[in-house]
């Protein structure tokens, strides 16, 4: 019996979130030196395919540039793996007011991840790695425009996680995504939270399902060039952000905002650099191809300067890298004003960092709120002014906006997902990474007695430390685990004495059963022992 599309999609979203939580159920009991194992070999499997990743992605979406989908790739594995490696996500990971509060990391459950067409393998691999650093599992939602990329890079990094020892089945990808099969996923009552990165309409659907959702959205972001800036560097910096991969990241350059004083100097080196200036007719053919009642021609996307401009209706040189239109407006009257997701810069002149100002909050306003801005200045002052003042939660200085706000050259979180913050619409104003797919307990003593009496008032232990390394904080949650009786799956499962070290549980046989019938005696040697 052939059943109809949406149909086949929402029962495959049903089956994998449920198969992605039993699997959960067994990897929520790992250790951290198992998750971290995990974590490391995924992360190697997904940087070794970095660039037969890329040629997939861009041959089957026509976005972007194989060479910067390549290095969106090692970013999204290597340098979002070394910036968690060492962050503890099992068991106690903080020690306040001397030992009176602890803090214990419990996992989320199971991730619902959308994964946009623009960066459809960098995406899946980055969302894995957080989602599994904290003991959860994943269930991805790729663009129907780039399924099979998509899932090659879920089937890569789960085969690694699967020879490091994790449970079959922690993660799944989508093969026949629709939009009901998404919203199916995303209301399923086997998943715990959604990471939502595409359209506004997926991230709208994502934050009306019910369900927890860090969403993320549209990027319009502006690049101020300031008078005491070094306008070369601004230049190179402006098109090296807006031609990455052909601008398809969120965090481009969207628009120039050019100081009076050194317009001139800025656009003589735009041209160096490959900038072509348009004329007021083809600017005019330009502002009608870009968009479909203001929102964003997806023919345009991720295409090279020359395609658009032929798309448009016009011949530019051959080493043009970049369509740069004077604007004079924001908004609707204004097309080029808003997001391209291309090599296509809006090109503004300010007279003064106030009236530039005005112009950088206009921009944010038509389509990028709370997302990222960047200036190039070296008024310290004036540095200062845009980032106490201006309604962007990223502020940049110096750098290339589209890999500064992921955190490539700078020393902000490794992240594909930018929160804009409730000003963008989402509950979170920071580039999401692993610490925000944990659930965190506190452990809390008594402080300001009502009654007195001789009782345990809190742990006496040595400073703690945030790392992995803490002998101490292994110690404790190996006493938690065999005296708790906090085990997988079953309620008989035992821990054998010979491999309490390696904290692998077995079946019964033979072996004493911690956790239940737990004595008084014994409660009073656990606390004795945690003060000695």
């Amino acid at each position: 019996m052939q059943f109809d599309k949406d149909l086949s999609s929402i029962q495959e979203a049903r089956n994998l979130a449920a198969e992605a939580k039993k699997a959960q159920e067994e990897f929520k009991h790992f250790n951290q030196d198992q998750v971290d194992k995990i974590i490391k070999a995924m992360a190697e499997a997904g940087y070794k395919a970095s660039e037969v990743l890329a040629k997939m992605a861009v041959d089957e979406s026509g976005f972007g540039k194989a060479e910067d989908k390549t290095l969106k790739n090692q970013f999204a594995t290597r340098n979002v793996y070394e910036s968690i490696c060492n962050v503890r996500t099992v068991g106690i990971i903080a020690e306040e007011s001397d030992g009176k509060i602890l803090k214990i990391a419990v996992p989320m459950g199971v991730v619902a991840a959308l994964i946009p067409s623009t960066n459809p393998t960098s995406t899946l691999m980055f969302k894995t790695l957080i989602s599994l650093k904290g003991r959860n599992a994943i269930v991805a939602s790729p663009h129907p425009r780039t399924t099979n990329c998509t899932l090659e890079a879920a089937k890569i990094l789960s085969e690694a996680a699967e020879n490091a020892g994790a449970p079959k089945g922690l993660i799944q990808c989508m093969t026949s995504p629709t939009i009901e099969g998404t919203k199916e996923l995303m209301q399923s009552k086997d998943i715990a939270i959604i990471l939502a990165t595409g359209s506004n309409e997926m991230v709208k659907s994502a934050y009306s399902s019910g369900k927890p959702a860090y969403g993320v959205g549209a990027g319009n972001v502006p690049a101020f060039i300031e008078r005491t800036a070094d306008y070369k560097k601004a230049v190179a910096d402006v098109i090296y952000g807006t031609t990455f991969d052909n601008g398809t990241l969120c965090s481009s350059e969207q628009a120039i905002i050019a100081d009076e004083p050194i317009k001139d100097k800025i656009i003589e080196q735009a041209k160096l650099q490959g900038c072509y200036f348009l004329s007021a007719e083809e600017k005019e053919k330009l502002s009608k191809s870009i968009h479909q009642n203001f929102r964003i021609n997806p023919d345009i996307v991720g295409q090279s300067a020359r395609f658009i401009a032929r798309y448009a209706g016009f011949d530019v040189p051959e080493e043009t890298k970049v369509l740069v239109a004077s604007c004079y407006e924001v908004g609707k009257k204004e097309p080029l004003s808003m997001e391209k997701l291309s090599p296509i810069l809006a090109f503004y002149v300010v007279d003064g960092w106030l009236e530039g100002c005005h112009r950088c909050i206009d921009l944010l306003n038509f389509g990028g709120l709370g997302h990222t801005l960047v200036i190039h200045s070296n008024d310290p002052a004036i540095i200062m002014k845009f980032a106490l003042e201006k309604p962007a939660f990223r502020i940049l200085v110096n750098t290339v906006a589209s890999v500064g706000a992921v955190g490539l050259t700078t020393a902000l979180n490794p992240s594909m997902t930018l929160g804009p913050g409730t000003w963008g619409g989402s509950i979170i104003s920071e580039n999401v990474t692993a610490r925000h797919l944990i659930n965190v307990k506190s452990l809390a003593f008594e402080t300001n007695p009502v009654n007195k009496g001789d009782v345990v008032t809190g742990f006496e232990i040595p400073k703690f430390k945030s790392d992995k390394s803490s002998n101490l904080m292994k110690e404790i949650e190996e006493r938690l685990r065999a005296r708790a009786g906090n085990l997988p799956l079953k309620d008989n499962y035992v821990i054998h004495k010979e491999s309490l070290a390696t904290d692998k549980y077995q079946e019964p046989h033979k072996a004493e059963i911690y956790g239940k019938g737990i004595s008084e005696e014994e409660i009073q040697k656990i606390m004795k022992d945690f003060r000695s």
